[in-house]
């Protein structure tokens, strides 16, 4: 059984059509990219996968769970994390501080997480073990603000990761980095989603990697799906090629 699907999911603003009766399925352990030009509807497409946004349309079942009309802390709690476009951080709070507010957020330890990242002992060695996967130990008494833009982009990942997600939607994750800091942190996307068995499907405009990494792709285009498949289809698909050919895509 597949661990997301989405049946004919439809979205649309005052008549705008962002996304379009789309249909796919995410297998268990899947690594794989979305991807399409700007305004194609790949981050509404996130938005309604994870309850930020209400569908017009359609439906999208997770690990068994109709989540159609879930909120998105109930997506959260059933094991979907994400990472922003830009990352959603508390700046003023140090980068453990941070890690230790979603662990204690996602095992429900207090209600008052923000304050009690502060001063509770409780999920802290948890929140030190997941700054370590993503090479952030180092910094973990820094403010999260003072941070380069690819280190809170890690850090949000790391927000993530503490949620325990099965599938971790991750939403261009290395925008705004040089093209070296860019394929060190999808090669440590790729090593956390090995050792922690995780599924991911992540957005990205860079298609060296997205081709380089992705075993599967999906392509948005004018809020449709397009197209679907290896990276080899995806480059020999010629839709895809008359799409994208102007964009300098593929």
């Amino acid at each position: 059984m597949a661990l997301l699907t989405v049946e004919r999911l439809s979205k649309s603003f005052r008549g705008f059509r962002a996304v379009h009766e789309v249909s796919f399925s995410v297998e268990r352990g899947e690594f794989s990219a979305l991807i399409g030009p700007n305004g194609a509807g790949k981050t509404t497409l996130f938005n309604l996968l994870t309850g930020h946004v209400a569908r017009s349309g359609g439906r999208v079942t997770f690990d068994g769970t109709d989540i159609s009309d879930r909120s998105s802390h109930d997506i959260v709690r059933l094991g979907v994390g994400r990472a922003f476009q830009r990352a959603n951080i508390f700046a003023a709070m140090t980068v453990l501080e941070n890690v230790h507010a979603a662990v204690l957020a996602h095992e429900r330890r207090h209600r008052q997480v923000v304050r009690a990242a502060r001063a509770a002992s409780a999920g802290r060695g948890r929140a030190r073990e997941i700054l370590g996967w993503v090479h952030l130990d180092g910094s973990a008494d820094a403010p999260a603000g003072s941070l380069s833009h690819g280190d809170q982009k890690l850090l949000d990942i790391a927000l993530a990761l503490a949620l325990r997600p099965k599938l971790l939607l991750l939403d261009e994750p290395t925008a705004g980095m040089h093209p070296e800091e860019r394929r060190a942190t999808m090669a440590l996307v790729r090593r956390l989603w090995a050792d922690l068995g995780m599924t991911v499907l992540f957005v990205e405009h860079d298609m060296d990697i997205v081709f380089a990494v992705a075993g599967t792709i999906r392509v948005l285009h004018h809020g449709e799906l397009v197209a679907q498949g290896s990276p080899a289809d995806i480059s020999a698909n010629p839709l895809v090629v008359e799409a994208y050919l102007g964009e300098g895509v593929l």
